[in-house]
């Protein structure tokens, strides 16, 4: 299953040097012929093609900010739009400094000063400044609808090479939501309006590719000569794939060389014919939850969300909807476990969840908070039916099986719940405007857990094209909670900070977690070498923004 972004790794994956870095290529890889969609002139040996979710075609929309837009669909704006620094997802510790060669925090965390990479350009061959930084950040202050971190943004200012961020609160665990805003350019931005109904056709970025052509079936990036960095893959192709079983045969047939989303039967039908050249890696970053939506009935009910976590059982989803690959969650304050196990504590031990659910114990949770069944056989409240929706995209194969699960489940404890399948971007836009009862999803992956809670809670998160906060809480008990997070600077005051709000998260079921959720990376090398691997993590092998910029970089032709 993707994951998007919004939200783990080894210096040694990165040679340092006084005008930048330069990424290598590390590790071993793997291999078979490839093929390319591209209609480039360029040898298909030097076309990387990748997938990170199925979707359906595209409009030619570029704009980083929307998560509805091609760009961020396929996993390419990270190629062309870049962020201060880069975070290695797959070892939280590790940071690359990237538009930004340096930054530093003022004494309590309300302030960070970035140092801006000096001979950067974008990719019309005008130069990158610290302004056009600025800019970006005070573009975010004023629109709502395309701050996607929720940043509170007080002041921003530039002096020499220097840009200088503020915030009405500390923001110390909110680093990697600050650094990974993508800079776009003060010289077209500025004429755009609002950039949230921007579609940006032709992106000019600093990334190392640029747009090259496009149809609604997919789109080709070519080699930005201008690049700050060695660039060694000369193309990259993102067609469409219209589902996970497209996406293998792409896989097993060399068509694509990358993809990143769940495929029923992986080992048997791509690892198992070819092992030596086909892999995959599936690093376990962020929690799954079927997301209630709080403004409609019954989602907003306490009784009925409790009644539905009750009912679930998680072993199931685990091991039918997601073949094993991603483990049930063994405790409702939902903390990935054990990526993020020490900042745990015994207070959330009592808060451990049953792996395979109870209809009776479901049924006694709505009939003591004074539900009873009808006669048609399902729980009532002043004579509204309990009855459920559960929507997710038909083409995510593993959510779609969850979510018959979850159903069958929820039909067993006199709950009226169905799947409803959708197309991709009919399911992203209604989840992000919060048309929806009820949806399974994945929870921002981070180097620490405020950014998983902060997604799942933030309701500053929670505008018209919500990038968080999809079932639009709005507690400022919370926001206070998440804020008193943001500002512990030690393991030890996080580890304290993270306790009222995974408590929250456990009892009052704003999410309901199912399984930890895997950041799916299949790759084929036999034209690339340098794929991060569990003895390479130099970062997460997933091909979604903004990271898969990062392995593309250590990627070299096989030689």
């Amino acid at each position: 299953m993707k994951i998007l972004n919004n939200r783990r790794f080894r210096l040694s994956a990165a040679t340092l040097v006084a005008t930048g870095i330069t990424l290598s290529a590390c590790g071993a890889s793997s291999s078979v012929q490839t093929q390319s969609s591209t209609s480039s002139k360029t040898s298909t040996a030097q076309v990387l093609t990748m997938e990170s979710s199925p979707t359906n075609p595209i409009s030619r929309n570029f704009n980083p900010f929307l998560a509805t837009s091609a760009g961020q669909l396929l996993g390419a704006t990270s190629m062309i739009y870049e962020p201060l620094i880069q975070f290695d997802l797959a070892k939280p510790t590790v940071k690359y400094p990237w538009l930004a060669t340096s930054y530093k925090w003022n004494s309590n965390g309300t302030a960070i000063t970035f140092t801006i990479r000096k001979g950067v350009k974008w990719n019309n061959g005008s130069a990158l400044t610290p302004s056009d930084v600025a800019f970006t950040y005070e573009l975010v202050k004023k629109y709502p609808d395309i701050n996607t971190g929720g940043l509170s943004i007080n002041n921003v200012s530039v002096s020499g090479d220097t840009v200088t961020v503020t915030f009405h609160s500390p923001q110390y665990t909110n680093l990697q939501g600050i650094a990974n805003v993508p800079i776009v350019p003060k010289s077209i931005w500025s004429a755009v309006g609002d950039p949230g109904k921007y579609s940006d056709p032709n992106p000019v970025g600093t990334g190392p590719y640029k747009l090259a052509n496009f149809t609604p079936e997919g789109f080709t990036l070519t080699k930005n000569s201008l690049y700050w960095q060695p660039v060694h893959v000369s193309t990259l192709d993102f067609p469409v794939y219209s589902s996970n079983t497209t996406a293998l045969e792409a896989l097993d047939t060399g068509q694509a060389q990358w993809a990143g989303n769940f495929i029923t039967g992986l080992n048997k039908l791509f690892i198992n014919p070819n092992p030596a050249h086909h892999k995959a890696w599936f690093d376990p970053l962020n929690t799954v939850a079927l997301i209630p939506n709080l403004n409609q009935w019954p989602t907003n009910q306490l009784a009925v969300r409790r009644a539905i976590s009750d009912a679930i059982n998680r072993n199931a989803i685990s091991s039918q909807g997601e073949s094993g690959l991603e483990p049930p969650v063994t405790n409702g304050s939902g903390l990935v476990l054990p990526t993020f196990s020490a900042y745990s504590s015994s207070a959330l031990s009592k808060y451990a969840l049953s792996d395979s659910g109870s209809a009776s114990t479901a049924d006694a949770v709505l009939k003591s908070a004074g539900y009873t069944i009808g006669s048609n056989g399902y729980y009532q409240l002043h004579g509204k039916t309990v009855a459920l929706s559960i929507v997710d995209p038909s083409s995510y194969s593993d959510y779609a099986a969850d979510d018959e699960i979850v159903a069958q489940d929820l039909q067993k404890a006199h709950i009226d719940a169905k799947f409803v399948g959708m197309s991709v971007s009919a399911w992203s836009s209604d989840v992000a405007s919060g048309n929806f009862q009820l949806t399974e999803h994945w929870s921002a992956q981070g180097i620490s857990p405020y950014q998983q809670y902060e997604g799942w809670l933030a309701s500053s998160l929670a505008t018209t094209s919500a990038t968080g906060d999809y079932e639009r809480l709005k507690n400022a008990a919370i926001n206070a909670d998440l804020a008193n997070l943001a500002q512990a600077s030690t393991l030890a005051t996080q580890r304290t900070a993270l306790i009222p709000i995974a408590k929250y998260v456990a009892t009052n079921l704003p999410v309901i977690p199912t399984v930890y959720g895997a950041a799916f990376d299949e790759y084929n090398s036999t034209n690339f070498v340098g794929w991060p691997t569990p003895s390479n993590p130099y970062e997460s092998g997933q091909p979604d923004n903004p990271t898969n910029e990062v392995v593309v970089l250590h990627l070299r032709p096989r030689g």
